[in-house]
């Protein structure tokens, strides 16, 4: 019996309002020549929390609300591999009250299409406390900004 859902088309470049530019390094590359899986979710992590911190509403050491990671999701379509410089490329498909789902596409340098893409879902929290938190409204703006 098959249950599996139809596989996603990759997603276009010009789909995305923020591209981070990123180079594959020699130890993300597995025994099969190409970058790992688990590498692409540090890509993800990286392309969402440079945004943030860019855009002045992220301070890691001192925001009083932080976002915490409660879904992954990654879809391959084709191999990356070093020495290929790539880019993360980051938009928001969904704004809630406390958490928001971000999705996120690697292409090589000047490809049409996603190697990679997925979504990222963080629910923000009180730092002290972990209770889920309202997004500050400064955050909004700046995700309302790459807004799909």
């Amino acid at each position: 019996m098959d249950n599996a859902t139809p596989r996603p088309s990759p997603w276009p470049r010009a789909g995305f309002r923020h591209l981070l530019p990123l180079a594959t390094r020699w130890r993300d590359n597995d025994a099969y020549g190409h970058v790992n899986n688990v590498v692409y979710y540090e890509w993800f992590d990286t392309v969402v929390n440079e945004y943030l911190v860019r855009a002045g509403v992220l301070d890691i050491a001192g925001s009083p609300v932080i976002g915490l990671a409660v879904h992954t999701q990654c879809d391959f379509f084709t191999d990356l591999a070093f020495p290929q410089a790539i880019e993360a490329a980051l938009r928001v498909a969904h704004i809630g009250r406390s958490s928001v789902r971000y999705e996120i596409a690697i292409f090589a340098v000047g490809a049409a299409s996603a190697s990679a893409q997925g979504q990222f879902v963080h629910v923000y929290v009180d730092r002290v406390s972990r209770r889920p938190a309202q997004l500050p409204e400064a955050l909004r703006v700046a995700l309302e900004r790459i807004a799909a």
